[in-house]
């Protein structure tokens, strides 16, 4: 395996003065290509302030990001924004479906915003991304009318709909029960094996990190294993 990214010296600081609070204090780490790791830490350790910087959805106080090579400290906005589109997927605790979308609208969405409209090779790879997650029947049911671990299958879907090299998530099944829970895991560690995509998977629970082959712990700002 390659480096896919490399992170040195992170520092994120919130507030100024008196009130400033410095979230990462110096964190380094190195992400392989194809990896799938678990992100762990206790509450405040700085782990949700990783993944938002990893994501590219903000900039660290100082410190260094190169992903594919590319260094996304220096890069603009608008760069950061077409990179994210690119080749970053995401995750979260709360699936975040646009509610007056059907399943496959909500896969596809990342495509339409990149392209300015669906497109059908759009709707063929959704549809066969939703019939892998389990979910052919649904393909066209409205996202409200879909059950927790459903919704959160369709997060997956859409998170990959790009085929991003990277894809984080955060607590991903927080919100589920251990069945669905195993089901989306089930999924994701599919995904790692037959695309090599690299994920990163932020939790608290160590039955969903026993699943992943690496740990990353982080705490007080910095990985401490």
């Amino acid at each position: 395996m390659s480096a896919l990214l490399e992170v040195r010296d992170l520092v994120k600081t919130f507030g100024v003065g008196d009130a400033a609070t410095r979230v990462l204090r110096g964190l380094s780490l190195t992400l392989e290509a194809g990896e799938m790791a678990a992100l762990l830490g206790p509450s405040g350790s700085g782990k949700s302030t990783l993944l938002t910087i990893l994501g590219t959805l903000m900039k660290p106080s100082s410190g260094g990001y190169t992903m594919l090579g590319q260094d996304l400290i220096a890069a603009q906005d608008s760069e950061l924004t077409a990179f994210r589109n690119l080749h970053i997927g995401f995750v979260f605790q709360f699936h975040n479906l646009l509610p007056d979308f059907t399943a496959l609208e909500n896969v596809i969405f990342p495509t339409a915003v990149r392209e300015g409209r669906e497109t059908p090779s759009a709707r063929a790879r959704g549809r066969d991304l939703l019939v892998r997650m389990g979910l052919e029947e649904r393909i066209n049911f409205p996202s409200v009318k879909l059950s927790g671990g459903q919704k959160q299958r369709v997060a997956v879907a859409r998170a990959l709909m790009n085929g991003p090299e990277l894809v984080l998530a955060d607590e991903p099944t927080g919100n589920l029960d251990r069945v669905s829970a195993m089901q989306v895991m089930d999924l994701i560690a599919q995904i790692n094996r037959e695309e090599g995509t690299t994920f990163l998977i932020s939790t608290h629970d160590e039955k969903i990190a026993d699943l992943c082959r690496r740990r990353i712990v982080v705490g007080d700002g910095l990985v401490t294993g």
